[in-house]
């Protein structure tokens, strides 16, 4: 009987920190070996860092990389590690893993199939390594063969689909199977989406069985370069059972998640389905002395109780951006976080989250070792309490005019006092006035409500904008912008105004499902170990009607006035922007979801209004704070969605729903969409 202990490790990294990326590498491969693990996966590019952009060119980032790896392999002794990192090969810069047996470099596998949709863009960086193809590379006066690879180390068989590989139709698994690979393994660097996890592990479990083998799988931890999220989702599979996978969403530096797997269980499987004979030169020998390990029981991973509640999305949106907040306030060593807390539904979201941030992190690695990863502030170093740390850490202040209510303010004093953030109050009529006189002085009339709505509405919010601003560069916090997904798509926003900051937080996220999301959190909250972390504080908000308060209060102002419902609002953008149709088969789909709510003119009018404030709209979101990637697509141009500044508009297009509004021709479209 074989049995081998085996770990994926899961490591919070920064781009180009290379010093603390060593560090947290090596910290890994010691707390495996403390665990008698004799195989250990660290993800894609983890001595880099993933998010690297431009700088993978650099000849000296590659030389770095190279002096990295050169000192993480004097710590494994008794141990095989893969670690990932940039490689430069006639003049190519290949993405690869490095697999490395008792201090001593085995080889390097490269990546295969390369991501270019979406968030991705590797092709920008790497080449693609063709398959079944092996050579050799120099480094320091050492050869070492690169490519496409197996190695085998005393007998047992390890291959790599590195990330991406094992997303394609035609994943390199299917002839490691012809290879008689034992053991793959998967780093990656896959960012964070609303239940991603489970498709990873359906592709985990079902590469396992499929390929009659062990797969461990790991990915990084965190928020590690500004937008993408990493869940530290890790896993090992045999032989098509689930054995275990590791805690999502940790605060700490890294996790080791372990289990001992049966080498020789899956050979009986893979001998007897048919497979074709593997020819190549493609197999690394070596010799490694696995250490006698005993059988363990009842390996089987079971999911988190957050994952398992029935509030999924809910549970994943807190605990995602709370980490990306922690880590974004660290790596950019802020001394914490300021916000606009006008008392509705955004700037509230905000504010809750920095609130969830310490307290899921208390729960995740405790109040010292939060305040030890923010030792650089000061302050908080001798608070012995989350809401001491709170008050510190998170402030706020509300600005009213005139034609704010008694609502918003008691909704955002009663929110920071229930969870023990910094409150500030200030009226700020006083500026607007000063701004309006001076303009009105120079034009030569009075500004009024009737010629003059929009601006009027816009001084307001741009006038919060220096004031909130010094409040935060006293302090050195970050200013967190308060603009969600709804309002990006089509500029329902204020530049310089509300859209002020140096993050946003909630920019992936939709207005219709945040509200949602905010009464979740007042009355059930965050599931941790059978305890519910509530904002009690929410009450005043979740009892309000989403409003700019920007016209006079005697006007009645609506967002969903201004615009439309967010719920049709959202699904316009998710048919029009995510899945690319026109005006006219937006509308069709719109009636197909709302016609028993709204008539189709109705519907028409909305459509498009959206189409016409998105086309108008996207130098607002070229120049919007960096925001967080959530959900399978997003707004933000620099990452996931690109249109042009200029453009005609859909003019055309929309000149197509109209023709067919006023013909009611249903023959015009019939077959193009699946009516």
């Amino acid at each position: 009987m074989k049995l081998v202990k085996v770990a994926a490790g899961t490591l919070n990294q920064t781009p180009l920190d290379w010093e603390q990326n060593r560090k947290n590498i090596i910290d890994c491969i010691r707390e495996a070996d403390k665990q008698n693990v004799s195989l250990l996966c660290l993800p894609e590019l983890c001595i880099t860092g993933y998010g690297c952009d431009d700088a993978f060119y650099s000849t000296d980032l590659i030389e770095q990389a190279k002096e990295s790896l050169n000192e993480i392999v004097l710590h494994t002794s008794g141990i095989i590690v893969s670690v990932g990192l940039p490689v430069r090969f006639n003049n190519k810069i290949y993405n690869t893993s490095c697999l490395i047996a008792n201090k001593r470099i085995l080889g390097f596998v490269c990546k295969q199939h390369l991501p270019n949709y979406g968030v991705f863009y590797e092709d920008r960086w790497f080449h693609r390594w063709p398959a079944g193809v092996r050579d050799e590379i120099e480094i320091d006066e050492f050869k070492y063969p690169i490519g496409d690879l197996v190695f085998d180390l005393s007998g047992v068989r390890i291959g790599f689909e590195i990330c991406e590989d094992a997303w394609v139709a035609n994943r390199p698994g299917r002839t490691l199977f012809d290879r008689g690979v034992d053991v793959i393994l998967n780093p990656s660097a896959s960012p964070f989406s609303f239940a991603k996890f489970i498709t990873r592990e359906r592709f985990v479990i079902d590469g396992s069985r499929s390929f009659a083998c062990s797969y461990i799988y790991t990915n990084l931890l965190g928020n590690e370069s500004g937008r993408l999220i990493f869940d530290g989702d890790a896993m090992i599979a045999s032989d098509g059972n689930l054995l275990v996978s590791s805690p999502r969403f940790g605060y700490g530096d890294f996790y080791v998640t372990s289990a001992v797997i049966d080498i020789e269980g899956p050979r009986v499987n893979h001998s007897q389905i048919k497979s074709s004979l593997a020819t190549g030169n493609w197999k690394v020998a070596a010799l490694f002395d696995f250490p006698d390990i005993r059988p363990v029981a009842n390996q089987h991973a079971e999911l988190e109780r957050f994952e398992r509640g029935g509030y999924l999305k809910e549970e994943e949106f807190a605990r995602a951006v709370s980490l990306a907040l922690f880590d974004y306030l660290r790596k950019s060593h802020s001394q914490g976080f300021t916000v606009s807390l006008s008392g509705g539904a955004d700037s509230c979201a905000c504010v809750a989250l920095c609130g969830l941030m310490i307290r899921l992190a208390d729960e995740s690695i405790g109040l010292d070792a939060f305040k030890k990863k923010l030792s650089y502030i000061k302050k908080i170093q001798s608070c012995t309490t989350v809401e001491e740390v709170t008050k510190e850490l998170i402030h706020s202040i509300y600005q009213g005019t005139e034609n704010s209510s008694t609502d918003t303010f008691t909704s955002a004093e009663s929110l920071a006092n229930s969870i023990g953030a910094t409150f500030y109050n200030v009226n700020i009529n006083g500026l607007v006035d000063a701004y309006t006189g001076m303009i009105e002085e120079q034009i030569g009339r009075n500004l009024s409500w009737e010629t003059d709505d929009l601006a009027l509405q816009n001084i307001q919010a741009r006038v919060r904008a220096p004031g909130v601003w010094l409040l935060a560069n006293l302090n050195n916090h970050l200013l967190l912008a308060t603009s969600n997904r709804s309002e990006v798509a089509v500029g329902y926003c204020t530049m310089d105004g509300d859209t002020a900051g140096s993050i946003n937080p909630i920019s992936g996220i939709e207005k219709f499902w945040l509200r949602g999301w905010l009464v979740w959190l007042e009355t059930v909250g965050c599931d941790v170990k059978g305890r519910h972390i509530r904002i009690e504080g929410l009450n005043k908000v979740n009892n309000l009607q989403p409003t700019a308060e920007l016209r006079p209060l005697d006007k009645k102002q609506t967002d969903e006035k201004d615009l439309m419902p967010y719920e049709v609002l959202n699904e316009i953008e998710k048919v029009a922007i995510r899945d690319k149709k026109p005006p006219l088969e937006c509308l069709l789909f719109m009636e197909a979801q709302f016609a028993d709510r709204f008539d189709r003119d109705t519907l028409a009018g909305w459509v498009e209004r959206f189409f016409r404030l998105w086309s108008r709209n996207q130098w607002k979101r070229e120049r919007y704070a960096p925001g967080f990637h959530l959900d399978t697509h997003n707004l933000d141009p620099r990452s996931w969605c690109r249109f042009p500044i200029l453009s005609g508009g859909f003019e055309k297009e929309l000149a197509d729903m109209q023709e067919y509004l006023a013909k009611g021709d249903r023959k015009k479209i019939k077959g193009r969409i699946g009516f």
